[in-house]
């Protein structure tokens, strides 16, 4: 039931998201000598200008087909982790979500690589002239005849270092507000309390790994028009700082933070609201009482 719930959620995410997703990578990756765009809204701005509205939806096909299997994993594994735990405590929903993070970084690297190329391809072109990849997957065989397993893995053990310890803090936090919010199944305002919940653990597990999502983004797009300019996650950091100082840590950071509320919003509304559906109609059919409260189920932020 937690996977089921996990891609439904993951689905709407996808759907809610995606433009501003662009627009971070593009912001994140771009050259400083020679920056294309001032700011957030001026790159959303220019990408439909140049590229139309289509050129927010750069590389979707990838998050599509991976984040329905990356939610179905990280609900998964973080309700399945949490049971085998046995006590639902905030430090429990920390370790699940880390152990779900993890897990889920086999699939979430090589769908993040495919996308920011796919991101990254026909910058200011409405029709691009030459396009390198026809799709997410084209994308992916291409890297895979080039460079191998390697390069399909690119960027993996910065996700590693991002996911871990942000899926922690993504459940952590969505546990304490709906704990804090007194989320009831019976409650009239159920829904708005769950989509600010899920709103702003979205941004607070952002913001705790952010600088690593940054060196992710360039390691991946690195190598884009056949020149590599970084050896490794040392030298990324090295020549970043050293080219543009702490700010750069920063860069995209207002569009990451205006998605990551409406993404995750819908991602943990949608999951609590079909889990507790589900539960309730086997409660029906068991001739059982529903569940009263959400902090008795064992599952995601007391589900």
């Amino acid at each position: 039931m937690d996977f089921l719930a996990g891609c439904i959620g993951g689905a709407a995410g996808v759907l809610v998201g995606h433009p501003f997703d662009t627009v971070k990578v593009r912001l994140q990756v771009q050259s400083v000598e020679k920056p294309l765009y001032r700011g957030t809204f001026h790159c959303f701005q220019s990408i439909v200008r140049q590229e139309s509205m289509l050129g927010l939806y750069k590389g979707i096909g990838s998050p599509m087909m991976g984040l329905t299997f990356i939610n179905a994993i990280v609900f998964g594994v973080q309700g399945h982790t949490l049971r085998r735990l046995g006590q639902d405590t905030p430090a429990h929903q920390f370790l699940a979500g880390a152990a779900a993070g993890a897990i889920q970084c086999v699939i979430c690297c090589p769908m993040e690589l495919a996308k920011t190329r796919m991101q990254m391809q026909g910058t200011g072109e409405k029709k691009s002239k030459r396009k390198l990849y026809k799709n997410s997957l084209d994308c992916l065989l291409r890297i895979y005849n080039r460079e191998g397993m390697r390069g399909i893995n690119r960027g993996m053990v910065t996700t590693f270092i991002r996911e871990t310890p942000g899926f922690g803090v993504y459940f952590l936090a969505y546990d304490v507000l709906t704990r804090s919010l007194g989320c009831e199944p019976d409650d009239p305002y159920l829904i708005p309390k769950l989509l600010f919940a899920g709103g702003m653990s979205g941004i607070a597990s952002w913001l705790s790994t952010y600088p690593v999502d940054v060196i992710k983004s360039r390691l991946q797009a690195d190598g884009v028009g056949g020149v590599n300019q970084y050896s490794g996650i040392g030298d990324c950091v090295r020549q970043s700082m050293q080219r543009e100082g702490w700010r750069v840590f920063t860069r995209g950071l207002t569009s990451t933070l205006l998605r990551a509320f409406p993404v995750n919003a819908a991602t943990f509304a949608t999951v609590t609201l079909f889990l507790l559906y589900m539960r309730e109609d086997e409660a029906g059919k068991d001739c059982e009482p529903a569940p009263r409260s959400l902090q008795q189920q064992p599952q995601a932020s007391s589900l």
